[in-house]
């Protein structure tokens, strides 16, 4: 039943737990109630709370400032708020690197000294030159949220064009730099997401765009469609810029370029969801006048990754199958002629495994592969014909990220961390087939007391085995007993093919060096068993997930590790809805709740920014199929009256195009209203801020320091 990764023989010690005293407030800030509704296939579904999608407007803000002064009035409450908050920021303050890339003679990695709001890109000559700031964030505007997105530099290096994003969200403007002198060229192309840049030589590059926003006030919400790519000279203003590619006839698809590395093919990806894509190339040899995208792979219904372009291959990470009858769920790579595309014609590179093909590149000439052995990184290299050189050999059970370059690079680098193990950065020489240390993590608080241990489990409802991690401190309780039971800290996405590895956090760190147990739940709908585990959580089948979770709460309860009143539950975005649909389908399971930038009005998520893309994850309430299952589990429509829910913090910020404000302010307003219970229903709002990336290290700390001093609170906690 249980596979133990790695166990300690645990001392059993009583957790030393304070009388929690009750925190008194007056009732949370009244929202106002309107009667807007609508019909779903003959059913009139309210929508009291619709006008708090206007995000902008001043009566949501004035809402807001409400909402965030009657939070902040209880968390100020809270009698160890800042000792929480100085103790993080103390942990925190360590330098922390990225893994180098090579671009010319140059190295390039991002550097925090510890403490700066947004890591700094430096660079080097060869390894052993003097780091040289190349671009410092923290310096484009005060408030320190402009934030570094994709890099892409020309084929001789010469220049290098660079994403910024303000404030979190999902926009982004582009910019160009001489890579010598460090002069930042006149060039700027606004109205840009989810994009990257294919240089041709030194003239210029194709990118992802969009039009202008009909209305800057609603360029957070709005839905954004007809992305186009474009083609931008060296120099020329954005309105020079040429269209390369623009099908009115679908205004919901992705669109992206790459280029192959002998600059002879430009490559579409196209996909009209988070998941499923369909790829063209352009032929750049041909006249101008005579080039075209050419189909390669058809979509949507499978996932394509072109890697490079060898010998006039496609060499192609897929979970498409050599033939038209079936899926290879865990993925494998495959060489392809654009001559003769078909799938019956492909030749097998690296046949797909029991385990996971989660990620490839090829580098040195050689395929480097990582996947994943229950749900950790495990590392093969490859030659340029699929024959096995060996497994690259990591420090543990951890998660192992980079192995970037060219062709013609003899060596590599990659990050590797766990739970216990903050990011360390390695050399890999690539021919040798060896590791060798090159940044130690600057991290000098002490992680050898830290275990970690894997566990099946059941789900309740239809017997799937699932996985968790559980990590402790040596000496917590975690095997049962009639001793105190251990506060624990369940984390879980489960959706969008995502998979969950062992990473180091520092707040959750913090959370186990004060007696808590942290565990992260390998659920249904996420990556990590292949397509097949993916599948089993989406569209129809999302009610697994939530399943998964509560059977993960139930599992640890009845082992004895943590009881109702220690067992808190946490997660964003998609995880967001993962918390919001299990705290209300089963609210006497959990003490605490933290949805976190979450999907909670599953009928009307399409309606907003990119919320279309997930239609392929979840289903659409247009559709009379769909809404039957969505307003089932969706987490606003499912808040019930005089119901004892957990206490519960929600967070997002205004600025989050991605999962709009609107979810969070119209289920906080819900639960206010509704709840009848003694735990509190708050909603912590972020100013300046969007979804996630980009957030400055000040914002980072004082919201985890509000989440975790929540936390601690009702789980009756008391950090030493």
């Amino acid at each position: 039943m249980k596979k133990i990764i790695l166990f300690s023989i645990l001392i059993i010690i009583g957790n030393t737990a304070w009388a929690q005293q009750r925190i008194n407030m007056k009732n949370p800030p009244t929202t106002k109630r309107t009667n807007v509704k609508d019909d779903y296939h003959g059913k009139t579904i309210y929508d009291p709370y619709r006008w708090l999608e206007d995000d902008r407007s001043k009566e949501t803000e004035s809402w807001v400032d409400k909402q965030n002064e009657y939070t902040n009035e209880y968390l100020s409450k809270i009698p160890f708020r800042d000792k929480v908050k100085a103790d993080l920021t103390k942990l925190w303050n360590y330098e922390k690197y990225s893994s180098p890339f090579k671009k010319g003679n140059y190295y390039f990695f991002y550097k925090n000294d510890g403490l700066q709001n947004q890591s700094v890109l430096y660079y080097q000559e060869g390894l052993e030159g003097a780091p040289t700031v190349f671009i410092d964030p923290n310096k484009l505007d005060a408030s320190g949220t402009s934030a570094l997105g994709t890099l892409s530099f020309s084929k001789n290096n010469a220049y290098v064009a660079y994403a910024v994003s303000q404030a979190g969200s999902d926009w982004q403007d582009i910019y160009i730099m001489n890579v010598e002198t460090r002069e930042k060229m006149s060039d700027k192309i606004e109205y840009t997401k989810f994009s990257n840049m294919a240089w041709v030589g030194e003239e210029g590059f194709y990118y992802s765009g969009y039009d202008k926003p009909a209305s800057e006030e609603k360029k957070f919400s709005a839905k954004t469609e007809f992305q186009k790519i474009f083609y931008h000279a060296m120099g020329a203003a954005q309105n020079e810029d040429k269209l390369i590619y623009h099908n009115p006839d679908y205004a919901q698809r992705y669109k992206g370029v790459s280029i192959s590395d002998d600059e002879r093919y430009l490559i579409m990806y196209e996909s009209e969801g988070t998941d499923g894509s369909q790829i063209s190339y352009m032929d750049l040899s041909k006249n101008e006048n005579e080039r075209q995208f050419t189909l390669l792979l058809e979509g949507f219904d499978k996932n394509y990754s072109v890697l490079e372009v060898i010998k006039d291959k496609f060499y192609v990470h897929t979970n498409a199958s050599l033939n038209a009858a079936g899926l290879s769920s865990n993925y494998q790579i495959v060489a392809i002629d654009p001559k003769n595309p078909k799938s019956g014609s492909w030749s097998t590179i690296v046949a797909a495994k029991t385990e996971k093909l989660e990620n490839a590149s090829i580098v040195g000439g050689k395929i480097i592969c990582e996947y994943l052995k229950d749900a950790h990184s495990q590392m093969i290299q490859y030659d340029l014909t699929g024959k096995m050189e060996g497994e690259i050999t990591l420090p543990g059970i951890g998660s192992a990220a980079g192995f970037g370059g060219d062709m013609k690079d003899d060596h590599t680098f990659y990050s590797y961390s766990s739970f216990n193990a903050p990011p360390t950065i390695y050399k890999y020489d690539i021919a040798a087939m060896e590791s060798t240390v090159f940044k130690e993590s600057g991290a000098t608080f002490p992680t050898d007391e830290i275990v970690v241990e894997q566990r099946d489990f059941p789900n309740t409802k239809d017997g799937t085995m699932v996985k968790m991690f559980l990590v402790y401190k040596r000496g917590t309780i975690v095997n049962g007993g009639d001793m105190e039971k251990a506060p624990v800290l369940m984390y879980g996405y489960g959706g969008f093919n995502i998979s969950l590895g062992p990473s180091f956090s520092i707040p959750n760190y913090y959370f186990v060096q004060n007696g808590g147990v942290y565990v992260m739940v390998n659920l249904r709908g996420g990556g990590e068993y292949g397509e097949d585990w993916h599948k089993q959580g989406m569209l129809a089948q999302k009610q697994n997930v939530f399943d998964d979770f509560i059977s993960a709460g139930e599992y640890l309860i009845s082992e004895g590790i943590t009881s109702k009143d220690k067992l808190a539950i946490s997660g964003r975005s998609n995880g967001g809805l993962l918390v919001g649909a299990c705290m209300t389908q089963r609210p006497d399971l959990f003490k605490v709740a933290l949805p976190g930038v979450g999907v909670l009005d599953m009928l009307r998520y399409h309606k907003f920014t990119v919320g279309w893309g997930w239609v392929v994850e979840y289903g659409s309430s247009d559709n009379a199929k769909d809404f039957e299952y969505l307003i089932k589990y969706s987490p606003l429509h499912n808040v019930r009256k005089n119901m004892d829910y957990p206490a519960t913090l929600i967070t997002t910020a205004d600025h989050d195009d991605r999962v709009v404000p609107a979810h969070s302010f119209k289920y906080a307003a819900t639960l206010q209203e509704l709840n009848t219970g003694p735990n509190p229903q708050l909603i912590r709002i972020d100013k300046q801020a969007g979804h996630g990336a980009g957030k400055p290290t000040s914002k980072v700390i004082e919201e985890y320091a509000d989440v975790l001093s929540f936390t601690m609170y009702h789980l009756g906690m008391n950090p030493e």
